[in-house]
C-alpha cells in the first residue's frame, strides 16, 4: 500500500479529540483507528505490538542481525485530529498535476488561495490532496502515521540494515494529552522523532513554553436604578482585563520566536464572567514575565473592586524542548543529514506550538519533530502533496540507516 493510499484510508476515520473530556482517550472513537494500526503492525510482523487501554499503539521492528548494538530509534505520530474544525466525513479532493493556482473546494465553494498559502506555488506539477471545504483533512497527523508505517514496510521489503526501531501512535495530542500515558518503560528507544510538522525537510527542536490561564470574575448585581457605589459588572470587568493586555502581543500580531497572550474564550453577565487565555513564549524568562503580568492584573483588579472579585487559575502545559535537545544535538545532525540525502535543505524553525515530543523530551526521551509535508492544519484549507509524503517516508528510512 502506498503512503497516499494509507492517508486516504486513515482520514476516513473520525478521530476528533474532545477538549471537554477528562478521559484518555478523550473520545472512544479514537480506538477504531488505533485498532486498525494494531492490525497493520501485526501484519508487518513487528514484535511487541500492543494497543493499551488508553489508546496508545506500540510496535518494535527488531534490529537486523549484527546491528543489535546500534542505538534504538523511535518514530511517533498522533491519531487524533483537532477539535478546532469538523473532522467527520472527510471528503478529500485529489488534484493531479496541480497547476499552482487557487483551488476550488467543491463542498463549500471557497478557494484555497495561493495568496494565503504561498507554499502552494512550490507544489505546481505535483499531486495535491485537499479537503472539499466541509472538514479538515486530517493530514495532521495521519500523514505522519502513514509515513511511519510505509517507511517500516519499505525497510522490511528492501532489507535495509537497522538497529531496533520503535513506533508509537498516541491519542489526544491536539488537546495536549498525548504523552500522558506514554509508556517509556515499554517504548525503549534511546531517542525518537515525532513526525508531526509541516514543511518538507523540517526538523524542529524549539517550541513554545506554554500555559493556560482563566480569569474567573464574580460581580455584584443589584437593580440598575440603585446600583451606584454597589454594582460591580463582571462582564465589564472582563472587558477591562482584556484591555490591560498589549494589543500587539496576540497571535495575529506576532511571528517567529515572539510570544503572545491569546484570548480563546470569553463569556459572562453582570453576576459572573470568565476569560480563557493560552500563554506562549519561546524564551523561558519572558514566558514567566507574561505569567507575572497576569498575576499582577488579578491583584490590581481585586484592589480596585474588592477581594475575590477575580480568581486567576494558571495551568502549565509544556516547556521548550530546546533545553533538552541542546545536549543531544547528534539527533538533529542525523535528521539534517537524512534530509540532505533526499535532496532538500534542512529547515529548523521555532515551532509556534507544541508537540508530543516536547513533553516526551522532558520525560527522558529526546524527541525533535520532523515535517510531514502538509500545510494549513486545523481547518478547511489543510493540504498535502503525494510527493512530499514520499519524501518524508524516505527521510525516515535515511535516518534509520544513519543511526
Amino acid at each position: 500500500m502506498t503512503v497516499e493510499e494509507r492517508l486516504l484510508k486513515y482520514v476516513s476515520y473520525w478521530t476528533t479529540s474532545d477538549e471537554n473530556s477528562t478521559n484518555i482517550p478523550s473520545s472512544k472513537r479514537e480506538f477504531a483507528l488505533a485498532e486498525l494500526l494494531e492490525e497493520e503492525l501485526n501484519a508487518l510482523h513487528l514484535s511487541n505490538v500492543t494497543l493499551t487501554d488508553h489508546c496508545y499503539v506500540y510496535g518494535l521492528l527488531p534490529a537486523t542481525k549484527g546491528m543489535e548494538s546500534k542505538k534504538s530509534v523511535g518514530f511517533i505520530s498522533h491519531i487524533d485530529t483537532a477539535p478546532d474544525f469538523n473532522g467527520k466525513d472527510v471528503k478529500p479532493q485529489i488534484i493531479n498535476n496541480y497547476d499552482g493556482g487557487d483551488v476550488l473546494l467543491e463542498g463549500t465553494g471557497e478557494y484555497l488561495k495561493v495568496s494565503d498559502f504561498p507554499t502552494l506555488s512550490t507544489l505546481k506539477g505535483r499531486t495535491l490532496i485537499t479537503t472539499d471545504g466541509t472538514s479538515l483533512l486530517g493530514a495532521d497527523d495521519k500523514a505522519g502515521v502513514a509515513e511511519i508505517i510505509t517507511a517500516i514496510e519499505e525497510i522490511i521489503k528492501e532489507n535495509i540494515p537497522h538497529g531496533d526501531i520503535w513506533v508509537g501512535f498516541t491519542p489526544d495530542e491536539e488537546i495536549g494529552a498525548g504523552p500522558e500515558f506514554f509508556d517509556l518503560d515499554y517504548f525503549k528507544a534511546d531517542f525518537a522523532y515525532t513526525v508531526d510538522g509541516d514543511y518538507e525537510g523540517e526538523v524542529a527542536y524549539e517550541n513554545f513554553n506554554a500555559a493556560s490561564a482563566v480569569f474567573d470574575i464574580t460581580g455584584v448585581n443589584v437593580h440598575p436604578g440603585e446600583a451606584k457605589g454597589i454594582m460591580v459588572n463582571a462582564a465589564l470587568v472582563a472587558c477591562e482585563i482584556a484591555g490591560m493586555l498589549p494589543e500587539s502581543e496576540t497571535p495575529a500580531e506576532t511571528e517567529g520566536r515572539q510570544g503572545f497572550y491569546h484570548l480563546t474564550d470569553m463569556n459572562g453577565d453582570v453576576s459572573h464572567a470568565s476569560l480563557s487565555y493560552i500563554i506562549r513564549d519561546h524564551d523561558a524568562a519572558l514566558f514567566n514575565d507574561r505569567l507575572d503580568t497576569l498575576r499582577s492584573i488579578e491583584k490590581n483588579i481585586n484592589v480596585k473592586y474588592g477581594p475575590k472579585t477575580v480568581d486567576l487559575t494558571i495551568k502549565h502545559s509544556y516547556d521548550n524542548m530546546l533545553s533538552v535537545i541542546k545536549d543531544n544535538m547528534f539527533i538533529i545532525d542525523i535528521a539534517k543529514k537524512a534530509i540532505e540525502q533526499n535532496g532538500l535543505e534542512p529547515i529548523s524553525r521555532p515551532v509556534r506550538g507544541g508537540t508530543d515530543g516536547a513533553r516526551l523530551s522532558f520525560m527522558g526521551l529526546p524527541c525533535p519533530n520532523l515535517g510531514t509535508g502538509g500545510y494549513g492544519f486545523h481547518g478547511p484549507f489543510e493540504h498535502i502533496s503525494v510527493e512530499a509524503m514520499h519524501t518524508a517516508t524516505n527521510i525516515i528510512k535515511s535516518i534509520v540507516q544513519l543511526v
